[in-house]
């Protein structure tokens, strides 16, 4: 039996690894290239716009910025809700709250607003196809034809063996699945800590996710042993 000696985690974290890696603007340009097939090369293009009132930070939203008047939010999770859709909803009328603020919608203008995109990239211990489409009309107690309001996420699958084109596209998020799935495969044979610990420094002396973990080690364990604590 495994020996349960691991330190309390700090359960006040919020940070993720995936959002950790991506406030990097040349990663998470690389990585919006990857999934929307355009060829940006001017991290500076990118707004990041990502709520941080406390009350958004338990919706795990990680990412949402904007480039070329789209609105793209890019989630993680490790597990599947069918919930993600409304949670998007709540997410996105905020941040266009704040966006039109200081307009008049009362006005004859039309008010215009980016056109919103939702990612989530899943790497959750639950066996899920490569690509899922999740729609908000799929909770309404009545079904219709045509729903008045609808909100469609896109759920892809970035675990190993999945979406591995995609991952061709973007180093980051191939280095990404990678440690992460390491953390997991040695987690299962000794505590957490050092599972941790020996899959950084794995992936440093391998080039994965290398510059990122060595700049970020003590965090970046921290963060991880949360993570691996909450899934289960």
């Amino acid at each position: 039996m495994k020996q349960t000696t691991e330190p309390p985690v700090n359960r006040l974290y919020k940070s993720r690894i995936f959002a950790m890696l991506y406030q990097d603007k040349k990663e998470l340009l690389d990585l919006y290239n990857a999934i929307s097939g355009k060829h940006y090369e001017d991290p500076e293009l990118l707004e990041i716009n990502t709520l941080e009132n406390a009350i958004y930070m338990t919706m795990r939203n990680d990412l949402s910025f904007l480039i070329d008047f789209r609105l793209s939010l890019y989630e993680h999770q490790s597990t599947y809700s069918p919930n993600l859709p409304l949670r998007d909803l709540f997410y996105i009328s905020d941040l266009y709250s704040g966006m039109v603020k200081d307009e008049n919608l009362y006005g004859v203008k039309l008010v215009q607003i980016p056109a919103p995109q939702f990612v989530i990239f899943y790497n959750g211990m639950k066996e899920m196809p490569d690509r899922t489409v999740l729609r908000l009309s799929d909770a309404y107690s009545v079904k219709e034809e045509n729903p008045a309001l609808e909100l469609t996420a896109v759920m892809l699958n970035i675990n190993r063996g999945h979406n591995e084109k995609l991952k061709g596209l973007c180093k980051s998020l191939k280095d990404y699945s990678e440690y992460t799935a390491r953390v997991r495969e040695y987690a299962d044979t000794m505590p957490i800590s050092e599972a941790v610990e020996q899959a950084i420094c794995e992936c440093i002396q391998e080039g994965v996710l290398a510059e990122f973990l060595k700049q970020n080690r003590a965090e970046a364990k921290q963060v991880s042993i949360y993570e691996y604590d909450e899934e289960k």
